[in-house]
């Protein structure tokens, strides 16, 4: 590849992400898809329909995006969730703050774009808290005092901490075969559970799984396959465009919201580029509008009360420094991350899952001691 065929190979996968955006944010919208929320229904209902859809995107992504991996298009390694080193406490904790925080919030990272789009002025408060504190988790106080505590906890794997490569390693299983047995388990396994019961065939969970699933891994096959170059004219090394990570990505919604506000911010200053993340914040924000509007679901929405404000305002600093401590949310450890099998994704995962559970028993405490 030319230097001067750079421009419009970022382009492409800029508006690819963009694209992709707007789909997440039309699905999530129509098919109320939300990870919080499928936590709340158990916890208060005993209903595991949004489970059921939740866990079908799982296993759509974990089957994509290994089923790329078979084909040699993509590898786990190359994303930031499968590197050697695991930093296990960073996840757990991370995880920990951000469930507790999206239960304050009322949802999490992706599910506040979806309500912004929908007209929630509440969201909009979430979106640009929730953006401080995850820059300055990222560079900022909260990232000092990150990388001295939490991040020194850290356990130096001998190869790749997806679990396809560490059965491989261990037990001297070809890799194809790890993927096949890892990977294909629990996508099928996961698909199955699904659909067994009534409710998981229901419209609304096959739209909002299949589509979400399908999304993050044609996520995963732009910024790998699309935006992958062996060789960069520039700096002759491997480079995946347009990713602020310098890394293989699919979806997340922390460090983007971000760096979405950071570019809003800081147009002008050349330094401050258009990335996949941003592309995608912004694609969710409208997706979510177009299908808000055409439905007539759209609706102003604004804080019932001072607690309210309170509530949203503490969630949203929670999840900011959860989830960049955690290397990602409901969506970046939960979907993108879990679709790469990696160990790390697998125990931040739990720490969401525990955090929002401790955050649900809070506010029934609270509402029976106000009674």
């Amino acid at each position: 590849m030319q230097e001067s065929d750079l421009p419009g190979l970022v382009a492409q996968v800029l508006w690819a992400a963009f694209a992709l955006g707007v789909a997440f944010g039309a699905v999530a919208q129509r098919a109320h898809f939300c990870t919080m929320g499928a936590l709340s229904d158990i916890f208060s209902m005993g209903d595991w329909t949004r489970l059921r859809m939740w866990a079908l995107a799982v296993g759509v992504a974990v089957l994509g995006f290994n089923g790329m991996v078979l084909l040699g298009w993509v590898e786990a390694a190359d994303s930031v969730y499968a590197r050697p080193q695991l930093i296990w406490l960073s996840n757990l904790v991370g995880g920990l703050l951000f469930g507790f925080g999206m239960v304050l919030a009322s949802g999490c990272g992706s599910k506040t774009l979806v309500r912004l789009g929908g007209g929630s002025l509440k969201a909009l408060v979430v979106f640009c808290v929730l953006g401080i504190a995850s820059y300055a988790t990222l560079r900022g106080l909260t990232a000092v005092w990150r990388v001295a505590t939490v991040d020194t906890v850290m356990l130096q794997l001998p190869v790749a901490q997806d679990l396809p490569t560490l059965l491989s390693h261990y037990a001297g299983l070809p890799r194809a075969t790890a993927v096949l047995l890892l990977g294909g388990g629990l996508g099928f396994g996961l698909v199955g559970w699904v659909l067994y019961r009534p409710e998981g065939r229901s419209a609304d969970t096959l739209l909002g799984g299949i589509g979400i699933g399908a999304v993050i891994v044609a996520a995963w096959w732009v910024s790998g396959v699309l935006g992958h170059l062996s060789e960069h004219p520039v700096t002759l090394e491997e480079s995946f465009l347009a990713t602020s990570t310098r890394s293989m990505e699919s979806f997340t919604f922390v460090a983007p919201i971000a760096y979405t506000i950071d570019w809003f911010i800081l147009f002008s200053d050349s330094s401050k580029v258009l990335t996949y993340g941003i592309a995608s914040v912004i694609g969710v924000v409208v997706g979510s509008a177009v299908v808000a509007l055409a439905t007539g679901n759209f609706r102003w929405e604004g804080f019932a009360s001072t607690e309210d404000t309170a509530n949203h305002v503490v969630g949203a600093v929670l999840m900011g420094i959860g989830g960049v401590t955690a290397f990602g949310c409901t969506v970046g450890q939960g979907l993108s991350g879990l679709s790469t099998l990696s160990l790390g994704s697998f125990i931040a995962v739990a720490g969401i899952v525990g955090g929002a559970m401790l955050a649900l028993r809070y506010q029934t405490w609270r509402l029976e001691r106000m009674a």
